[in-house]
């Protein structure tokens, strides 16, 4: 049920007004956020870039729960990369340094492992995400979309009074 609670609110974002940029901006910046730890000074700055830009928030809330569960399992390799840029590159020694000495900065929790190989991990991952959902988004609407609607289970659906009255309550909300 909880699957198919998901799938449905994916499909919803799918066919929302937005454009595709703005669902793939959302769904990007809530991978950085479901990938590192919540409470840190880096997803304060994605938070105010989602309220700040015109980006679709339900693909941000969806990402985030999405890449929220993946990142407790990829746990032990972001720690592994954190520790690796963190301890193991001399030459960023002066500059994590710095870095810890900046008052601000400090307060990011970049000298934890696991923030720091999460963080490097998202930021890898981010242009990947970005073009892959929009061009996911543009390939959705084009050609699966009018499939979909055509699919007689959808038809029986959108056909029953229950749907009709559902669209009622919808238009009111709006």
């Amino acid at each position: 049920m909880l699957i198919l609670k998901f799938l449905a609110k994916l499909i919803k974002i799918l066919r929302s007004g937005a454009t595709p940029g703005q669902i793939a901006a959302g769904f990007a910046l809530g991978m950085i956020m479901g990938l590192t730890p919540l409470w840190t000074l880096h997803n304060f700055i994605v938070l105010l870039l989602l309220v700040v830009f015109n980006v679709n928030l339900s693909a941000a809330i969806f990402s985030f729960v999405l890449f929220s569960g993946f990142a407790y399992l990829l746990d032990p390799l972001f720690h592994n990369l954190g520790y690796f840029l963190l301890v193991n590159i001399p030459a960023l020694k002066p500059f994590w340094t710095t870095l810890y000495n900046t008052p601000v900065i400090a307060l990011s929790r970049f000298n934890n492992t696991v923030v720091m190989g999460s963080l490097v991990s998202a930021l890898v991952l981010l242009p990947f995400a970005f073009w892959g959902m929009r061009s996911f988004v543009i390939i959705y609407r084009e050609k699966w979309d009018p499939k979909l609607q055509k699919l007689k289970i959808v038809q029986m659906v959108k056909g029953s009074k229950l749907y009709g009255w559902y669209e009622k309550i919808k238009e009111l909300g709006e």
